[in-house]
């Protein structure tokens, strides 16, 4: 079965499986870009129709739908909301128009469930109308912008939990470890004896960090410019309507929105993506850095490192046999990277938006979005495939230090400078260690060096 839609620019035929009108076509075959779909995100999809509840209980209450109107619209969201029709949500996340392709596939497929569950067909819009109705008292530049806000507080929350997820894994293995005597390093040289549980305590330390930072960063988005409709100046909605949306939105979400002051400059500013840009990138840097860590911890194993051992995930050769790579922090690495470039995105397109409007928002909240879902992935592959089966080689950490001529910087305050850099000098000429080579000299007996060079003292 077929129907035909019309809308100013002329007729197109859709299949009458389709929930979704003319509008949604066109945006199809304008914008064969990428292959990602608005239903590939489907807490997307769940505000944009957030937004459209809560105002179409708002245009009830003012009077501008009758109730049994309301009750189908309000129906067909909850509907949505429960996961049916997301199949029907297809327009490309990157698109021209500000969003209003997205705004539009929302409209046409609220309006058509909304048309069967009054009885009538799909595209009969003269009982429900995409525009006249599901769009009442809207632009596409307060719905969207709002949706793109309520998807990012949402998922926020579960990224901020993802960090939160192995930060603590990081502490259990800081508890586990926390005997395990090793040497620090800077500058990829020998520095002084510190313990793994310390090195993995302050991987747990940087997450949380960053996920406090990233829950302050939510309420950024509990400002809203619904109700300014095109520019911010409220034409074609009625008196009042921003401040009974708002109070609709607040039902429907269980978030505390807030109107912006003003809905001209909340309309045209993307200000507040540029900030989570920023803190996503922040969190990505140190997540990367610890990835390089864990890799440089346990590279060998005869050959590196090899004070930690990573979980063994996948043969890591097709030509050499029994090689395994570290292929979890690799993986994570990779998310870091492009969430980096996605802040360039972010800026640019931010950059980019001319008077009243960012006409690039569809590429902000895909990269957001994207950056987001990637790296809360990224967090609990990392914890769950590599954090929590790590183990220590307690030996060949303890023999990093004995051997290290870095632990003469504890005798120097005792023997003083001079003393201990000759030491130092022998212990690197003659493949001895500093203990032996202390103790032959007559500086300090074993009972002192005993006390110095214990794991309590050399960490403290």
């Amino acid at each position: 079965m077929k129907r035909i839609e019309r809308d100013f620019i002329g007729e197109m035929e859709l299949s009458d499986d389709c929930y979704y009108g003319i509008q949604t076509l066109r945006a199809i075959e304008n914008f064969p870009i990428s292959k990602e779909k608005l239903s590939d995100f489907p807490i997307f999809i769940s505000s944009i129709v957030m937004v459209k509840k809560a105002a179409a209980l708002a245009n009830f209450e003012l009077g501008l739908l009758d109730s049994k109107l309301k009750d189908a619209i309000i129906k067909a969201c909850d509907r949505i909301l429960e996961g049916e029709f997301h199949e029907q949500f297809v327009v490309p996340m990157i698109q021209g128009g500000a969003g209003t392709s997205t705004n539009m596939n929302a409209n046409e497929v609220i309006a058509n469930v909304a048309l069967e569950i009054l009885g009538h067909k799909k595209g009969e819009y003269e009982f429900c109308h995409p525009n006249d109705h599901i769009n009442k008292s809207q632009s596409t530049n307060d719905v969207y912008p709002t949706a793109i806000r309520l998807a990012l507080y949402l998922r926020l929350g579960n990224l901020a939990e993802s960090m939160k997820i192995l930060s603590e894994s990081f502490e259990r293995k800081a508890k586990e470890f926390e005997d395990v005597i090793k040497m620090g390093r800077t500058q990829l040289q020998d520095a002084v004896p510190m313990t793994l549980g310390q090195e993995f305590s302050t991987f747990a330390s940087m997450l949380q960090k960053d996920s406090s930072r990233i829950l302050d960063s939510r309420n950024e988005f509990k400002i809203i410019n619904l109700g300014g409709t095109a520019i911010g100046t409220g034409i074609n909605a009625p008196k009042n309507y921003k401040n009974i949306v708002e109070s609709k939105l607040r039902e429907v979400t269980n978030i505390d929105f807030v109107t912006a002051r003003n809905l001209i400059e909340a309309t045209q500013s993307t200000s507040a993506y540029v900030q989570l840009g920023g803190v996503l990138k922040r969190a990505a840097v140190k997540l990367s850095k610890i990835c390089n860590d864990l890799r440089l911890l346990s590279s060998g194993p005869r050959a590196g490192l090899n004070e930690i051992n990573l979980p063994k995930m996948q043969p890591g050769s097709s030509i050499m046999p029994g090689k395994v790579n570290p292929v979890i922090p690799e993986v994570v690495n990779q998310v870091c990277y492009l969430m980096i470039g996605s802040d360039m995105t972010i800026t640019m397109a931010a950059e980019g938006g001319q008077l009243q409007l960012n006409v690039f928002e569809p590429v902000i909240v895909y990269s957001l979005l994207n950056s987001i879902i990637l790296l809360e992935n990224a967090n609990l592959t990392l914890a769950t495939k590599c954090i929590n089966g790590i183990t220590a080689n307690k030996e060949i950490c303890k023999n990093f230090v004995l051997n290290s001529v870095g632990i003469v910087t504890a005798l120097s305050p005792i023997i003083g400078y001079e003393k201990s850099a000759s030491i130092a000098k022998e212990a690197l000429n003659s493949n001895r260690n500093v203990y032996e080579i202390t103790l032959e000299r007559g500086y300090l007996s074993k009972e002192e060096l005993d006390r110095i060079f214990s794991i309590k003292n050399m960490i403290n």
